[in-house]
């Protein structure tokens, strides 16, 4: 079966941007209902857990047509979730390095008008979801926002970086202040994974 990832700091080290009460939550109840209701249904249909978490989005036809609607929600829950993990740590954080710096210089022109624009991007998402920090297999960058659980892997695009929009992300902390959520999340916003996947990509 699939498990949950390791994360890279405990759940008190995020303070004072993200609770330690809310990182807790977050990680040990919200994904991991994603992840045990993925796994409870591809159990259901024989699975013997052969692919990738990726992988699996792209093989998503071998399954009963009838669960395959709830395995692709609850499948972008866990990937979604785990980007999200990636993008933020307590210490040794990276700014965009290398390729990654130059594609955002050459189309936002410093990090600092990237970031707003994925600030702006995010207070205009509609409901529940995410904004995510994209490229194309050309290396083309994008700020998008995604409904619900739907991963930017579905839409051919390879997520780097990500911000959880939903209501459980960020309510115990900011109530409806998305804005202070979003300006906050800036300081523990870590791109050293981003920085892996885009600089990797020939």
């Amino acid at each position: 079966m699939y498990k949950l990832p390791n994360l890279a700091y405990q759940y008190q080290d995020l303070e004072p941007y993200i609770d330690t009460h809310t990182m807790g939550l977050h990680y040990n109840k919200h994904e991991k209902n994603y992840l045990n209701k993925l796994n409870a249904l591809l159990i259901q249909n024989n699975y013997d857990f052969r692919y990738g978490l990726v992988e699996l989005l792209y093989h998503i036809d071998e399954f009963n047509i009838s669960d395959q609607e709830d395995i692709t929600f609850n499948l972008g829950g866990v990937l979604n979730h785990n980007l999200y993990w990636k993008s933020i740590a307590s210490n040794n954080r990276q700014l965009p390095i290398g390729k990654l710096k130059q594609a955002i210089d050459l189309k936002y022109k410093t990090f600092d008008n990237f970031f707003e624009e994925f600030k702006n991007k995010a207070l205009s998402l509609k409901g529940s979801g995410y904004t995510f920090l994209v490229t194309n297999d050309k290396k083309q960058l994008d700020i998008i926002n995604l409904p619900n659980q739907t991963t930017p892997f579905s839409l051919g695009y390879i997520p780097l970086f990500n911000i959880d929009m939903w209501e459980h992300a960020y309510y115990l902390n900011y109530n409806n202040d998305k804005s202070k959520y979003i300006d906050n999340f800036r300081e523990i916003a870590d791109f050293t994974n981003a920085n892996s996947i885009f600089n990797s990509l020939i």
